[in-house]
Formats: C-alpha cells, structure tokens, sequence
C-alpha cells in the first residue's frame, strides 16, 4: 500500500455544495432553516398521528413511520453539510464516511419500501374497501414496516462493504456534501466495474422491487376509481392518493437520474443538485404534501386546537 493509499485511510475532504466563502454563509441560512422546518413538519405530524383519535388508522400510521424516517434521513447528511459551511476544513474520517454512507443507503432503501407498503395500503382502502380492516391489520402494519427496514439494512450493508472494499488512491476530494457511492468510486485506484455492476444491479433491483408493486397498485386504483359513477366519491378517492404519488414521483426520479447511469457521468456537479433533491428538499416537502392536501389532517388539526382551548379556558376558569 503506497504512502497516498495510507493517507486516504485516515479521511476524505468534502467539497461541498460551493467553495465561495460569501456563497456560503447564505447556503447556511437557507439549509438551516430547511433543516428546522423539516424536523418541526415531521414532528408535527408524529404529534398529530399521537394526538388525534380520528388518525388512528393504518394511512397515519404508516405516515407517522414515514416521517420518523425523513427526521432520520434527513440528519444522516445535513448536520455534516451544516458544519462544513461554516468550517475550513470539510474534512470527514474514514470510518465517518463509511456510517454516513451507511446511513444514507439504509434509510433511503427503507423509503423505497416504506413508499411501497403504502400503495399497497391505498389498493385496499380503495379496492377493498369492505375487506380492509380485515387485510391491513395492526399486526400486518407492523411486519410490513419491519420488512422495510431490514431491506434497507441489507441494501446499506451490501453498497457499503463494496464501496469500501476497493484502494482509494487517486485524490481525497470529494466532489459532493455527503460520502455517497457514486463519488467515491471516481476516487478508485483500480477499474471498478463489479462495484458499478453491483451498484446497478442492487440499486435497480430495489428500486424496481418497491416500483413494480407500487405501479401495479397505482394500476388497479385508477381502474378502480373510474369505475365509481359517483363524481364526488371519484375525487375522494383520487384526492387520498395523489400526495403519495406526488412523494414517489419525487424520490424515484431523483434517486434514478443519481445512481441508474454511467460511471463517466458521475461526480458532476449537476449532481449536487440531485442529491439536494432527495436528501434535504423531499423530506421537507412530504409533511407539507401530505398535510396541506388532506382533509382529515387539517380537521383534526382544528378539532385538537379547539379542544387545547377549551381545556385552557376550563383551567382559567377553575383558577378564577
């Protein structure tokens, strides 16, 4: 192992999302403030699903889930990107990397199949409707938010061992804000097609594993739905599964465009942007979609801040 192998050992260096210095004192602001409004919407509707008898029911449940997950996948890489703003030296360990890398495969991979597991609970409440409560019980809920995470925990543990299994003796730089795949492998000392092969092939079977059913549920809805003569119950039925599907659309293209191409097309910069796109923008947006499009989010919204004010107003009262 040469001198500049060993050397690697030790880190990387994050480029970052720009090297100007008065660039980047905006670029804080601007994601810290992305960073609080996606923890706070999250916790919201974490709090709402807790709060609120009306949402218990497996949709919120499966959106509660959701949103501990964006909570998670949001900080596997803003904290860092944070602190490099304000720092000189954007550098990362080794083995710093390897858990971010680690952590941001693991929760995306859980999100592919979180997002399934949801279409797979739309299908029911829209095409059996009269079964559903039978099919997607609290039991079934559970197992299939476990079967998530243990998928995304073996997709992170397969990109991780081989990411990291190869010399890294080209440079240090990374030309991104978080250790990803893609980056890493253009540091590579030796050819990497196997790591690029097993990046396709992995990465595309679990897009492809959690795409097909979500489709062919998204297929039967809309057939469904056409069916109902009803205009009024037709929109109802649309309106419960157009933010899921606005949320898939999102994060199925971005993570696509980002790890579905070419080696010669990586690490440019017009990745940054991509990934921005589904680590810290899709987690921001998804409480704002699936609440602000959603009747029964914003009623008991209003039925809990009624009943905070009478129970404030009974304390006064009893104080007086």
């Amino acid at each position: 192992m040469n001198n500049e192998t060993r050397n690697l050992k030790a880190g990387f260096y994050l480029v970052g999302i720009s090297g100007r210095p008065e660039v980047k004192i905006f670029l804080f602001i601007v994601f810290l403030c992305i960073y609080i409004i996606t923890l706070s919407g999250n916790l919201f509707i974490i709090l709402l699903y807790k709060l609120s008898p009306d949402l218990q029911k497996p949709m919120y449940f499966f959106l509660a889930n959701f949103s501990v997950l964006e909570i998670f996948y949001i900080s596997s890489t803003s904290p860092k990107m944070l602190s490099d703003l304000l720092s000189e030296s954007q550098w990362i360990p080794f083995y710093g990397c390897a858990a971010q890398l680690f952590c941001v495969f693991f929760l995306a991979g859980t999100e592919f199949y979180l997002l399934a597991a949801m279409s797979y609970d739309r299908y029911n409440a829209i095409c059996h409707p009269l079964l559903y409560s039978i099919i997607m019980k609290k039991r079934t809920c559970v197992q299939l938010i476990a079967g998530s995470w243990i998928v995304g925990a073996s997709n992170a543990l397969t990109h991780t061992t081989f990411t990291f299994s190869v010399p890294f003796c080209d440079s240090h730089k990374l030309n991104s804000f978080f250790c990803d795949v893609p980056v890493l492998l253009k540091l590579a000392c030796k050819d990497t097609w196997l790591n690029e092969l097993i990046v396709f092939i992995v990465g595309g079977g679990m897009a492809s594993g959690s795409l097909i059913p979500t489709v062919i549920s998204y297929v039967k809805i809309i057939s469904t739905i056409l069916k109902i003569s009803s205009m009024s119950r037709r929109k109802k039925a649309f309106s419960t599964c157009t933010s899921h599907l606005i949320v898939v659309t999102i994060f199925y293209g971005s993570v696509a465009f980002m790890y579905l191409r070419p080696r010669s097309r990586y690490g440019k910069d017009e990745d940054k942007l991509v990934a921005v796109m589904y680590t810290v923008i899709a987690p921001l947006l998804n409480p704002f979609i699936y609440s602000l499009r959603n009747k029964e989010v914003k009623t008991s919204v209003r039925k809990i801040f009624y009943r905070s004010l009478s129970e404030f107003g009974r304390i006064n009262e009893k104080r007086g």
